[in-house]
């Protein structure tokens, strides 16, 4: 009965079944009832490995429910059912098919028990992504497709390279936790931090997330990343390098969030600081910090969605999302300014939302660890996240000057995909019990003490003073309309523009070498010529006499050279 058991494969089959209903309610229906019909197969089922069988000497197991992949497998079906309401007026069979089979396979990841099991479906996660963002049909989304799935699958290549040198070494590929150490798990590693966005290999977020269509951003910003979350979590707990890598991730996408001009952008360095808290505590490994990563994952899926959504709706309305071109809107779109303000108060860790009661429990690790540097690193990201995210997101698209914009409210089927968000953002965060009681560490903790609250009311407030600060400066006055590199700038300027000069010196050094080695050439044909051609002197005719005297000369020459 569970021979080929994984959630995976009602997403799978509802995609294939898509094309051959006819576009329209009975089609919306279908993709609404999957995510349903998928948690349904792991609802209430013991925890256990099912779906096992031998591959060529290798125990396959696709399904694996224990604490660590339920609660995912459930944000990923929440977040799946989300998304589909969103874009329940999308008609394109090829962003329907895409959104299901990415879903699907990012839910089966979660449930693999073993690394090929996991293999195909991280791979699935990529080529079914990508159609995403090349759905917006435009050139640039093109080009951000086409490199978005190379880095994509790249990870796929060097995470196959890993698993196949650990089951050279160990015989197994089960996916457990694992110690650095070798090749394969140093390769494991890596594939996982491409897609968890480590520094210097982030671009693709901040360069394909933004190019997609306005549902494709917020499907992408649920699955992709928390996924390499779920696979740090399960495959490196408490790997110390992760604290350090974690610390960057929070910090360095500070800069580029203050000061980018496209919104969705800003959305996307929040997301990667975002995604520092929870490999700090992966890193830092202990039961509470475990928790803290895991629940502050699940707490980013809804809340990063809920400010993916808003300003998605404004970029439907309006057709843009800079915020240079924005402002003013409050008064068309009441409901999608409060949502956004709803999922600014909550990456900002406001009490009462569920920012506030994840983020909390990586903060309470790092400082009952000793780990103070790190504690105040993440106390900075945190009052950064509340002026280029919390403030400055809903107060350039909706609270700014007015612009003479005029748009209708977003659509009723994207306000209930975000009052869904909004309700699990206030919803946890007034009443946390349910989400700390899937944690997979039974760890007894109370978010709402006198000195949380405090710590956290006095860093909203010192940052909205700072945001004041800056704006009475006149920091945003001059807001930029081109292209904001970061890192990229290594690869898309440094690198092309030495390539430039490689080539240009490159190419004078070649037609030297040509010139120098044609006359080295035609000197020693010349010399061969002088010595073999019709009046050389090898050419002549030499009595034998004269030759057996030469011949004693050379043999009597060497002699001497030998014995002297």
């Amino acid at each position: 009965m569970f021979e080929f058991m994984t959630p995976a494969l009602v997403y799978v089959g509802a995609a294939f079944a898509l094309p051959f209903i006819p576009n329209g309610r009975w089609r919306q229906f279908l993709m609404i009832l999957t995510p349903f019909a998928g948690a349904a197969m792991f609802w209430d089922l013991p925890h256990g490995t099912y779906g096992n069988f031998n591959l060529m000497g290798m125990h396959i197991g696709l399904m694996r429910v224990d604490a660590l992949s339920y609660i995912f497998g459930l944000g990923f079906s929440l977040a799946a059912l989300m998304v589909v309401i969103y874009a329940w007026h999308i008609r394109d069979t090829v962003q329907q098919v895409a959104t299901l089979l990415y879903a699907g396979s990012a839910i089966g990841a979660v449930f693999a028990a073993d690394l090929v099991t996991l293999f195909i479906f991280w791979e699935g996660t990529a080529i079914a992504s990508v159609f995403l963002i090349w759905a917006r049909r435009t050139e640039g989304a093109y080009a951000a497709g086409m490199r978005y799935l190379i880095v994509q699958v790249g990870s796929g290549v060097i995470l196959l390279a890993g698993i196949i040198l650990l089951y050279r070494e160990t015989g197994s590929v089960a996916f457990r936790a694992m110690e650095l150490g070798d090749a394969a798990t140093w390769a494991i590693l890596l594939a996982f931090g491409i897609k968890c966005a480590f520094p210097l290999l982030h671009n693709w977020l901040h360069d394909a997330y933004p190019a997609a269509t306005v549902t494709g951003t917020v499907i992408l910003s649920a699955f992709t990343t928390k996924l390499a979350i779920y696979a740090l979590a399960r495959g490196f707990p408490g790997t110390e390098i992760l604290i350090y890598v974690g610390v960057a991730m929070a910090l360095f996408p500070i800069a580029y969030a203050l000061v980018e001009n496209e919104l969705r952008r800003v959305l996307t360095y929040a997301l990667n600081s975002q995604l520092g808290f929870m490999v700090v505590g992966i890193g830092i490994g202990t039961p509470l910090a475990i928790n803290g990563a895991i629940a502050h994952a699940l707490s980013s899926i809804f809340y990063q969605a809920l400010l993916f959504m808003s300003i998605g709706a404004v970029l439907f309305r309006i057709g843009s999302s800079r915020a240079s071109d924005l402002g003013g809107l409050a008064r068309q779109m009441p409901w999608t300014a409060l949502f956004c303000i709803v999922g600014g108060l909550s990456i900002a860790a406001l009490p009462a939302t569920t920012g506030f009661v994840s983020k909390s429990l990586v903060l309470s690790a790092a400082g009952y660890g000793g780990l103070y540097l790190v504690w105040l690193a993440l106390i900075a990201a945190n009052a950064a996240a509340v002026l280029h995210t919390s403030i400055r997101v809903p107060l350039s698209a909706f609270f700014g000057p007015d612009r003479g914009l005029r748009a209708k409210e977003a659509p009723s089927h994207m306000l209930i995909a975000m009052t869904l968000a909004a309700a699990i953002t206030i919803g946890i965060g007034v009443y946390p019990d349910p989400l700390y009681a899937l944690l997979p560490n039974d760890v007894a903790y109370e978010p709402y003490t006198l000195s949380h609250l405090v710590t956290q009311l006095q860093l909203v407030l010192f940052a909205a003073l700072a945001f004041a600060l800056l704006m009475k400066a006149g920091f945003w006055s001059a807001r930029s309309r081109t292209i904001l590199l970061d890192t990229d700038w290594l690869y898309r300027r440094l690198l092309t523009s030495g390539l430039g000069l490689v080539s240009v010196y490159g190419g004078g050094m070649w037609r030297w070498a040509v010139v120098v080695g044609q006359h080295r050439l035609d000197h020693f044909l010349s010399g061969v010529y002088r010595a073999h051609g019709p009046q050389g002197i090898l050419a002549r005719t030499w009595p034998t006499g004269s030759m057996v005297l030469w011949i004693a000369i050379l043999l009597g020459t060497t002699l001497v050279l030998t014995y002297v």
